[in-house]
């Protein structure tokens, strides 16, 4: 058993990430920024450890982590990512401001591992499939502050010499994600025989499942390399455009509806190429994505239709 902390767990992964550890029975410790627990936590409230603390109080942190001393810390805690979150200095403060509170508490208790989030925004626009070494180019405020997290782990790490990955984090889907987001509002319109507002149908994204992404995290925890700070994309390697997945929707649920391009305005990040280049991690760390597309498409249907107070929850959220 090992002590871990989970940073960001009222979110999509996190929820997901700290059920996997419950699972794998670990020591699980949760650090949240309200006392009130989110939706997504409903469930295992009795098996967890709740700790509310802000990330950029410094002192708070650094007494939590003290007490706490964790061996692994997973950080998904971040501001940002979302349409809805547009305020830049709260982005600095949670996304750097936060990394660095926290990683610095860990330094002055020490842990085996402490695992970073990055995003796949970093690179910005390509028409490429891009590797962990290049260039980056973040394309909004949001990407520039996980660029900086991500260097600051990666120096941190070489020059501390502790083991602190960064995970590059592309289009996760699965149980719990955002209800507004495409996967849960196709499925839940479709579970209606209707389709949802669309943008461009060119519109293309690398969906990787939940359980494959929960899975890079512990591998990342538990497998140490030659490569201080290393950081590693987290993509299936295979894109799939709006209009396929549309249509691998259509086969597997009742949708008579015709889907209505450009119902819903494109938004900034919006762009025809989006692929991971995955050979690092399959490389280094052993890592491959476990679920087709359609498998994991089908996954999700399963669990909506094994929960349904959670599916009319999302009923309820569901975009017009």
């Amino acid at each position: 058993m090992k002590r871990a902390i989970v940073t960001g767990a009222s979110g999509f992964v996190g929820a997901n990430l700290a059920r996997r550890l419950l699972r794998d029975g670990q020591d699980v410790h949760l650090l949240l920024r309200h006392t009130d627990l989110s939706w997504r936590l409903k469930g295992i409230r009795d098996d967890v450890h709740c700790h509310p603390v802000d990330l950029i109080d410094r002192g708070a942190v650094e007494a939590t982590i003290a007490a706490i001393r964790p061996e692994w810390v997973f950080h998904l805690a971040a501001y940002g990512a979302y349409s809805s979150q547009t305020d830049v200095h709260r982005m600095v403060q949670t996304n750097i401001t936060g990394t660095v509170n926290l990683v610095e508490a860990c330094l002055a208790t020490g842990c085996e591992a402490i695992v970073n989030t990055g995003s796949s925004s970093e690179y910005g626009f390509t028409n490429y499939a891009p590797v962990e070494t290049e260039r980056v180019e973040p394309n909004s405020h949001y990407a520039v502050t996980k660029v900086a997290a991500t260097q600051y782990c990666r120096f941190t790490a070489q020059s501390r010499g502790i083991h602190l990955p960064t995970l590059r984090l592309y289009s996760v889907y699965g149980p719990y994600e955002e209800p507004t987001r495409l996967m849960p509002t196709l499925i839940v319109r479709g579970l209606r025989g209707e389709l949802p507002p669309l943008v461009d149908p060119t519109i293309a994204r690398d969906y990787v499942h939940i359980d494959d992404v929960c899975d890079a995290y512990l591998l990342a925890a538990t497998q140490s390399t030659l490569e201080s700070g290393a950081i590693y994309n987290v993509g299936t390697g295979v894109q799939t455009s709006l209009r396929d997945l549309v249509a691998m929707a259509r086969a597997i649920l009742p949708i008579s509806a015709e889907p209505v391009w450009g119902s819903m305005p494109n938004r900034q990040w919006d762009t025809t190429v989006w692929i991971g280049d995955n050979r690092k991690i399959q490389a280094k760390l052993g890592w491959q994505p476990h679920h087709s597309l359609d498998q994991g498409f089908r996954r999700m249907i399963e669990w909506f239709l094994a929960n349904p107070d959670i599916l009319a929850f999302y009923q309820h959220c569901s975009p017009t």
